[in-house]
């Protein structure tokens, strides 16, 4: 249909829209798809989505590339609004859909049963980088360790398998919370935080302060040891944004799948650095990255840890977390392609198999261990249907996805208390 287009808008983005049941991981097929502008004056487009839950990529009109570039009185991306219908389901409807020139947008849209004839409602927040928001408080880079008062002090930093927000400051005891996986968090507040025109070195440096600072958090157990039952708030004051159910961008999922399990820390520090950051334009901040800043070294050419290093001190390094929790099978380490064999095949095989159940469009395959062009083809398919780097090779990025979508389809995990 596309027959709506803003006359100021020079450039293209692209939005794919996934729908699936409450549970997350049943996708529906026949879902009628409708994408308005942000006043809902024109229809843009309307799609249903195939067996895997998903619509075809559209082009959406958005902004200059120019307007993301650097900061100015320009907002640097489009917004529309996304309803989705299905028959059984509670219409679902998304409020300001963020589209970048040239980027790949993913919205999915979690439908629920219908106990009244009302709709859900998701609203995004606009971008920190553009939207008003309070001064940081600041805080030391390196937390004491909570005292021994039940709670339990991890030996090292591991990744967590889920993410607890509380959806506004520490005080507010009206504010819900949400469990989040650790991931679909990160990736989450980048969106939020950054833009995903940025260079890509300047994606990784700002992504990994992202996870040392929410590694901070789960490590010190900075807010539990107060008494509060969340590991971080979506205030920007005090932690950082998270707009539930927000749409993501590709460009960002792809950097933060590669590097999650990264965090920063120094010589003689055992916990992640608290990795505080503002955008250094509207929000000021004495200690810690100026993002604005940070985009200005990715175009010079600077690496992500010399942009890190110019900001948190120049002893800082990358660690990498001892252990991901909620990974029912360890990763060996080596990327799994044609030729491969043995039992960490049979454990793909297996598991792409289980998911198939809800995801026909992967396919099945022989579990023999022996990763062959059948397995490829489940796994290229796999990949794309979850946002993946579309390769056909399980490296560790897919392994974990594996996992994850393997565990939730069967049912073999609930979200833990921490």
């Amino acid at each position: 249909m596309n027959n709506f287009q803003n006359t100021d808008y020079t450039d293209t983005g692209f939005l794919r829209v996934n729908v699936t049941g409450f549970d997350r991981v049943t996708p529906l097929d026949g879902a009628t798809v409708r994408i308005t502008d942000r006043d809902d004056t024109f229809v843009v487009d309307e799609l249903r989505t195939d067996s895997s839950g998903m619509t075809p990529v559209v082009e959406l009109s958005a902004p200059p590339e120019e307007y993301s570039e650097e900061a100015g009185y320009n907002k640097p991306y489009s917004e529309y609004n996304v309803t989705v219908t299905a028959k059984d389901f509670s219409e679902f409807r998304v409020k300001g859909v963020q589209i970048l020139p040239t980027c790949n947008a993913e919205q999915t849209c979690v439908l629920t049963p219908p106990p009244t004839t009302s709709s859900d409602t998701v609203f995004i927040d606009q971008n920190t980088l553009w939207g008003m928001f309070p001064p940081k408080i600041e805080e030391d880079p390196v937390k004491p360790l909570p005292n021994d008062n039940g709670l339990v002090i991890l030996p090292e930093p591991v990744i967590p398998a889920f993410v607890t927000v509380h959806l506004g400051t520490p005080s507010n005891t009206s504010a819900r919370n949400v469990s989040v996986p650790f991931i679909d968090y990160i990736k989450n507040v980048a969106c939020c935080e950054i833009y995903a025109t940025w260079p890509e070195e300047t994606l990784k440096a700002n992504i990994i302060a992202i996870i040392s600072l929410t590694l901070n958090r789960v490590y010190t157990e900075w807010y539990r040891s107060k008494g509060y039952d969340f590991t971080i708030t979506n205030s920007t004051a005090y932690d950082q944004a998270f707009s539930p159910d927000r749409n993501i961008f590709d460009e960002i999922s792809v950097v933060v799948d590669d590097v999650f399990t990264t965090y920063i820390t120094q010589p003689g520090i055992a916990q992640p650095l608290f990795a505080q950051y503002c955008d250094g334009k509207r929000v000021q901040c004495a200690v810690g990255m100026h993002q604005w800043g940070s985009k200005s070294l990715g175009d010079q050419g600077y690496s992500a840890i010399q942009i890190l290093r110019r900001y948190y001190g120049a002893s800082t390094y990358f660690k990498e977390a001892a252990r991901v929790e909620g990974v029912p099978q360890s990763y060996g380490g080596s990327p799994l392609s044609i030729g491969s064999s043995g039992q960490p095949v049979r454990v793909v095989q297996s598991q792409l198999n289980s998911i198939a159940n809800n995801y026909p469009a992967i396919g099945k395959v022989a579990v023999d261990g022996i990763y062959g062009q059948a397995t490829a083809d489940s796994v290229r398919t796999f990949q794309r249907v979850f946002s993946l780097p579309v390769t056909g090779v399980v490296d560790f990025a897919t392994w974990y996805q594996l996992s994850y979508i393997y565990t939730a389809v069967n049912k073999l995990a609930e979200p833990p208390a921490r």
